[in-house]
């Protein structure tokens, strides 16, 4: 794994993200905050999920160690959400090119939300930071399709690949 190749990651976590943002913005209020018994029990908290552990994994690479998750009521609707995940994509896009090849394989130490040591490298970290945010996506599908809404485009990571060979 080498800085190219977390910089590839992150393209296709937004790319995905970005699918799955277009799907959701066609619900209405009441379908974004519906319960659905889930996880996570609506669309919003689960994308408020993967955005707040995005924020965690980012706050560690900075330091601090956050002891609470993000709450969704903080984000009442997917514009909010978006221009804050849009802002932290930001950052973490800025932190990840510093990092340079040199800092793939750095090792961060932090603790756990509930306040156990923790430590890993930052090609383990980001790689779980897209991966836990694949595993919600693919939440957010079942939950457009129990809503009777459409699903977002392929977020496929091949689908991804053959996207930016064309």
């Amino acid at each position: 794994m080498d800085h190219a190749d977390l910089r590839l990651l992150l393209d296709f976590n937004y790319w995905a993200r970005d699918r799955v943002f277009q799907a959701v913005s066609h619900l209405n209020a009441e379908q974004y905050t519906r319960d659905l018994g889930n996880s996570f029990k609506s669309v919003r908290d689960t994308l408020v999920h993967v955005y707040s552990a995005e924020w965690v994994w980012y706050t560690r690479w900075m330091g601090e160690s956050p002891t609470t998750p993000i709450s969704p009521d903080k984000y009442p609707d997917l514009a909010t959400l978006q221009s804050a995940w849009d802002a932290l994509e930001g950052q973490i896009r800025t932190f990840v090119d510093r990092m340079g090849d040199a800092g793939v394989t750095r090792v961060f130490e932090y603790k756990l939300l509930n306040g156990q040591p923790g430590k890993s490298s930052f090609w383990q970290m980001l790689q779980h930071v897209v991966n836990h945010g694949s595993y919600h996506r693919g939440q957010v599908t079942t939950m457009l399709r129990q809503l009777g809404a459409a699903p977002a485009k392929s977020t496929d990571l091949i689908t991804f690949y053959r996207e930016r060979a064309n």
